[in-house]
């Protein structure tokens, strides 16, 4: 009961927050006043004179899509040049030298496109200055852009014989300046209040309560010494002296401007974390408190998105109809996921190894009940099963990527869930715009099917669907799992490939996948065990996340400028309502049955086959 209330809470939280904020950011679409226009607005006309941008221009959709690929290509170029480089600028008070080409390359790719895959650890690899000017830049121009797309494809609906889509440049300064800026800086207040580190401090050292042995392993990695005597600083077994082995008396303590990009890395669907184990780490995310508002900030702003359509095409029907489809799948698959983690494996389960249903002190004989109730291998004890699952759902759903558990650890069914979340095309809620107009291209396909069935033309909020939207839809959908299977296909012929999983079998085939699954899907978390960092992964990765974020972004302008140019259908009896229960039922099954088409097959070679041979 404890675990459903706290389900219950965050969508509840969610759904309440979401509704003001997408009413506001149909506002700020629009330019129409706000309770921040007094204090904004004569920032907004400076940035407009400064750059020398025109807030009446009215960009045709190809002049739009140039607008971004030109945005972001800079963008590419700049992060990849702070990274190079970083060895010989300021801002690096730990001395770290310059990120070679290829992750470089892979890092900028990753955070332009809003996916913000870590091949790295960032408190080992990053300057201080390439976090917070490349990064943390990226992490709110992204974020932007994405938003911008979904106001573009909204006045493609909106307009009448028109060819004009709004001003890229206007919808960008908008967005950061009214939306991003200001939500950020609250909640980047809150967490550093919460105790998220922030501060320009090099990293600190303290001493251990204890001192431990070290030994390196095969890869070269520094793990504790099990079942070693310490004597000193030597190290012994049964008295003989171990070579090669250390005494560790010393805790290194990473410091930096974390609150400010956590905050951002939340609500922007990035998810890049400022330390290497990301959420799970004590400095970014310390207790309850900044959990709470860490996951609730993973959907607001996606969630949002779906308000701000209703409201923008003058349908606030169409909105709430969208918002409840990709609720019902977030819903199902948060369910399956924490259930799964709840009720463990086999293995945890036999003998009574571990509790699997301690409640009000009971337990088995023998059980170990520090690790009740389920599986808890890889989640933090202070957020439990429930916490983590819930966030693990959220940031799989939201194209987020950000993590507070190990996903690696999770039951085959619970990573197989994260996984076919990202693979849908990141629709259910998925990153902030761009999941909203991916779930509109399944709505388009939708009415398509609809209307072949009843032998109607297919109309979408007073707009036919013909065949150049439906190309172009076809595109939008496709494009993620078309970049998925390819390159996991690609991955798997390649037998240097193989050598970088940590495991074999089904599992570690669900480590490939769910790589080129979260690069493709623009969510950028990892099931970590998987050494990325290599100059073909990451020249791989990142072509896959260039070519999955903007080949849709493509294909969205390319149909709201087709929408923008046609005229409005007459509503009659005959045509298919879009708001309703029916129409949100069918739009949920073509969801699904895309992505069971698409991927059941890869899946049943990993997490599946892994679920048959755990109950074997």
């Amino acid at each position: 009961m404890s675990a459903i209330i706290q389900y219950a809470l965050y969508f509840a939280i969610l759904v309440a927050l979401a509704v003001p904020l997408g009413r506001f950011m149909a506002r700020v679409m629009d330019g129409e006043r706000t309770f921040l226009t007094p204090v904004l607005a004569p920032v907004e006309r400076g940035i407009y004179r400064l750059l020398r941008i025109d807030p009446s221009e009215d960009m045709a959709w190809k002049r739009y899509l140039v607008s971004v690929l030109a945005f972001s290509g800079i963008g590419l170029v700049v992060v990849i040049a702070l990274q190079m480089l970083q060895g010989v600028l300021p801002g690096n008070p730990e001395g770290l030298p310059g990120v070679p080409w290829d992750l470089s390359f892979n890092t900028a790719a990753s955070f332009i496109t809003n996916t913000n895959w870590q091949a790295y650890s960032g408190e080992s690899t990053l300057s201080y200055l390439t976090q917070f000017m490349g990064l943390t830049v990226q992490n709110f121009v992204s974020a932007g852009t994405g938003i911008a797309v979904m106001f573009a494809l909204i006045r493609g609906f909106r307009q009448v014989k028109s060819t004009g889509l709004g001003s890229f440049w206007v919808d960008l300064t908008r967005i950061v300046l009214y939306v991003l800026i200001p939500l950020n800086l609250v909640l980047g207040l809150a967490l550093a209040a919460g105790g998220v580190v922030s501060n320009f401090s090099p990293a600190k050292t303290a001493e251990l309560v204890e001192p431990i042995a070290v030994v390196q392993n095969e890869d070269g990695a520094w793990v504790p010494f099990e079942g070693a005597q310490i004597d000193g600083e030597t190290v012994t077994v049964d008295g003989e002296v171990v070579e090669g082995a250390r005494v560790v008396t010393e805790q290194w303590l990473p410091q930096g401007p974390a609150a400010s990009q956590v905050a951002i890395k939340q609500t922007g669907t990035n998810g890049g974390g400022f330390f290497g184990v990301n959420s799970a780490h004590p400095y970014e995310n310390p207790n309850p408190f900044t959990n709470l508002i860490e996951m609730t900030s993973l959907l607001l702003i996606p969630a949002a998105c779906c308000f701000t359509f209703g409201i923008g095409v003058k349908n606030t029907r169409q909105g709430k109809a969208i918002f409840a489809a990709m609720l019902v799948l977030l819903v199902v698959f948060t369910g399956v996921i924490g259930v799964n983690e709840q009720l463990g494996t086999p293995q945890l389960a036999s003998d009574g190894a571990v509790e699997m249903a301690a409640q009000d002190g009971a337990s088995a004989e023998g059980a170990d009940l520090s690790n009740p109730g389920g599986n808890m291998e890889g989640k933090e004890t202070r957020f439990g099963i429930a916490t983590s699952s819930t966030w693990s759902a959220f940031t799989t759903a939201a194209s987020n990527g950000s993590v507070n558990s190990m996903h690696d650890s999770y039951t085959p069914l619970g990573g197989m869930v994260q996984m076919l979340q990202m693979a849908l095309g990141e629709v259910v809620f998925g990153g902030v715009g761009c999941g909203l107009y991916g779930m509109i291209g399944f709505a388009i396909l939708t009415v398509f099917i609809a209307g072949l069935m009843v032998g109607r033309t297919p109309e979408f909020l007073g707009k036919k669907i013909e065949p150049r939207e439906m190309r172009w839809a076809v595109v939008l959908c496709l494009a993620t799992p078309f970049c998925i299977l390819v390159c996991s296909a690609i991955a798997s012929l390649i037998p240097g490939i193989s050598d970088q999983l940590t495991n074999g079998g089904a599992h570690g085939f669900s480590e490939l996948l769910y790589t080129f699954t979260s690069a493709g899907g623009n969510n950028g978390s990892a099931f970590a065990g998987m050494n990325a960092n290599t100059p073909l992964l990451n020249v791989m990765i990142g072509v896959e996340m260039l070519v999955a974020r903007f080949l849709p972004i493509a294909g969205t302008l390319a149909i709201a400028g087709s929408l923008a140019s046609k005229s409005k259908v007459a509503e009659t009896a005959g045509t298919l309502s879009t708001t309703n229960g029916m129409f949100v039922f069918l739009l949920v099954f073509v969801v699904l049955l895309i992505g069971a088409l698409s991927f059941f097959p890869v899946l049943a070679l990993g997490p599946v086959a892994e679920f048959f041979q755990m109950i074997a």
